[in-house]
């Protein structure tokens, strides 16, 4: 008897858990989703709203033209080509993205994050020295690495993180995302870029310089190579 009830307090907690491990809020799939309280006024979900499937064709899952190597010549030395459900529809609810990054010699993907992905990285062609941050909490460690082509590095999500081509040759790596859509926050532009830009007093405080200093990069030009 008192097996008979060990059993059923075991299957009992085995159901409890199954249904706390599922109930949870779904990942948000964009910056952020307000509630309405009449449906007739809402103009997105939480992603894309779906097509009826008796409609789907083979064009809806496919991209092309990854191939060609895109334009660099420009201030940072690099062009993100992301392929995600704003232009592959297919991908809708499936979690994944994908990215081409072409380098010219020296060029620098920014230090960025991606909100909503992990990142995983393969070089193709030329040599990368790449890295990310941890959080306040780990102590904000720096961990580095010089890739080759055929080696493949992994940016936790939500992680700063940068990869520079440090060949004297163009390079190319592909990066796939565990995201739809991770989104991207490029760090100087959203912090000096930002529209309206953040008040200097606030940017002076934070990174403990001269106003002018702030008054100046808030002049520049944030480049988006995205």
């Amino acid at each position: 008897m008192k097996g008979y009830h060990f059993l059923i307090s075991t299957l009992a907690i085995l159901a409890f858990a199954t249904f706390l491990a599922s109930a949870y809020d779904p990942s948000p799939l964009q910056d952020f989703c307000v509630a309405l309280k009449d449906i007739k006024d809402g103009v997105f979900v939480n992603g894309k709203f779906c097509k009826d499937p008796k409609l789907v064709i083979a064009n809806d899952f496919f991209f092309s033209g990854l191939q060609n190597p895109r334009n660099t010549k420009n201030p940072v030395g690099s062009n993100v080509t992301a392929v995600n459900v704003d232009n592959l529809a297919g991908l809708n609810t499936l979690g994944i993205s994908l990215a081409r990054i072409d380098f010219a010699p020296n060029g620098l993907n920014p230090p960025h994050t991606h909100p909503r992905g992990t990142e995983i990285l393969v070089v193709l062609e030329g040599t990368l020295y790449v890295g990310f941050v941890t959080s306040n909490g780990d102590g904000n460690r720096l961990f580095t690495k010089v890739l080759y082509k055929g080696d493949v590095f992994v940016f936790p999500i939500g992680l700063i993180h940068f990869q520079l081509n440090v060949g004297h040759v163009d390079a190319v790596a592909f990066a796939g995302l565990s995201s739809q859509n991770p989104g991207v926050i490029t760090i100087a532009n959203a912090v000096f870029g930002s529209k309206p830009p953040i008040n200097p007093d606030v940017l002076t405080k934070a990174f403990q310089v001269d106003n002018k200093v702030v008054d100046y990069l808030q002049k520049q030009f944030w480049y988006d190579n995205n």
